[in-house]
């Protein structure tokens, strides 16, 4: 669902926002193409080379999901399900022609997506929720051992 949202707003973008930005607010919706990862970072790098680093790490992020479901809590499975939404997304818009469609644009940062906020806060709660004791992996017997320390 995160990911064909983000893929909706892509293909409006695509169809509306040619040579035209909108006066929006605080974001005006701008077409963009990144080549690279995050801030245009290995824009110059093969297109393949991207696609595959890309695709490997959206594998990793859904085995974790995959693994930490049974035993995660609802905020660690919300925040990877995040991750891999925007990941997800990000990647098959890649695929063809080895860009990612961006269209929100506020001046003053890197024109980014839908997909680019699912993967940022899905990040930062996984941060915060990572040094709360109840995390998967952790199980009780580990935290009464070290409460016991």
């Amino acid at each position: 669902m995160l990911a064909s949202a983000d893929l909706g707003l892509k293909a409006w973008a695509q169809q509306a926002l040619p040579g035209s930005p909108i006066d929006g607010g605080p974001f005006d919706p701008q077409l963009a193409f990144n080549s690279g990862i995050a801030f245009s970072f290995a824009a110059d790098a093969p297109a393949w080379t991207v696609i595959a680093v890309t695709g490997l790490v959206t594998l990793v992020v859904a085995a974790a999901l995959w693994r930490t479901a049974a035993t995660g809590s609802r905020p660690w499975g919300g925040a990877l399900a995040a991750v891999l939404g925007g990941a997800a997304a990000n990647l098959i818009d890649r695929a063809p022609d080895g860009k990612v469609t961006d269209y929100l644009h506020t001046g003053w940062w890197p024109t980014f997506n839908l997909a680019d906020v699912f993967i940022v806060c899905g990040g930062l709660l996984l941060v915060a929720l990572s040094w709360r004791d109840d995390r998967p992996g952790r199980g009780r017997t580990e935290r009464i051992s070290s409460a016991q320390q």
